[in-house]
């Protein structure tokens, strides 16, 4: 498979609002992950200006680590969350390390981190990020299932990558979390079996299910697992299942 488009930008802001979380950096615009459910691709190719399908271009924000500095030394305090519309530690984040520079910038400060991703590259970051005094690292697991994860995540790392890595960062004293979002088809129970242990909390969200996740449901033959009776009894297995274990739930829908 060709590799994305890529360009080098400097970007004008990269500690920005979130609505999630008080901040957000994206050291990256645009996704190598390429998963067809994001809801980042309805917006971010209008945005970015590239004409590539989702998952074929990023824009690497060569100067965010230096803006970084320079922002945070003005900003309030507040919790920074990587990333809201990228993965940080997409592949190309092995060339750049636009990531671990930031992450650097804000070891030792009195600024709560969180990190999202679906690969296990932030292993190579455990050194900087235990620097942070106050940070959580989040794994997205949507399903137990991995040949579902592949047909809608194109270069996300294996499910059981992703819990091991989990837990190496609980065992270092990092707090960590899942997002079981969005809830894909599989099995509840020992999705929540694979996460003991290696999370102090779980996050589940719903499918956002715009025409090109319908279609590709559709191509795998997941249809039946487009009601919402389907995603309610999922969830609800999920959440009965994690707690029967003794892991906070919450569910974000």
């Amino acid at each position: 498979m060709p590799g994305p488009v890529v360009r080098e930008i400097e970007a004008k802001s990269i500690l920005n609002a979130s609505k999630i979380y008080d901040y957000c950096v994206n050291p990256y615009t645009g996704c190598q992950v390429g998963c067809a459910y994001c809801y980042a691709a309805l917006f971010m190719r209008r945005y970015s200006g590239h004409s590539e399908p989702w998952g074929d271009f990023v824009d690497a924000k060569v100067n965010a680590p230096a803006l970084l500095a320079r922002q945070i030394v003005k900003a309030r305090r507040g919790k920074i969350w990587f990333s809201s519309v990228c993965d940080s530690y997409q592949p190309l984040e092995e060339r750049y390390g636009l990531t671990r520079r930031s992450l650097e910038v804000l070891a030792g400060r009195d600024f709560p981190v969180v990190i999202q991703t679906k690969s296990v590259r932030i292993r190579r970051d455990i050194d900087v990020i235990r620097r942070i005094p106050e940070v959580e690292v989040g794994f997205s697991v949507a399903s137990d299932d991995e040949s579902i994860i592949r047909a809608f995540e194109r270069t996300s790392s294996p499910v059981a990558e992703r819990i091991e890595a989990l837990r190496e960062f609980r065992a270092a004293g990092v707090a960590t979390y899942a997002f079981a979002g969005p809830l894909l088809p599989g099995n509840p129970e020992r999705l929540a079996a694979l996460l003991d242990g290696a999370v102090d909390r779980v996050l589940i969200d719903r499918m956002n299910y715009v025409p090109a996740v319908r279609a590709l449901y559709a191509r795998q033959g997941l249809l039946a697992a487009l009601t919402d009776a389907f995603f309610r009894d999922q969830a609800d297995r999920l959440a009965k299942a994690l707690r029967a274990r003794g892991i906070a739930v919450e569910k974000v829908f």
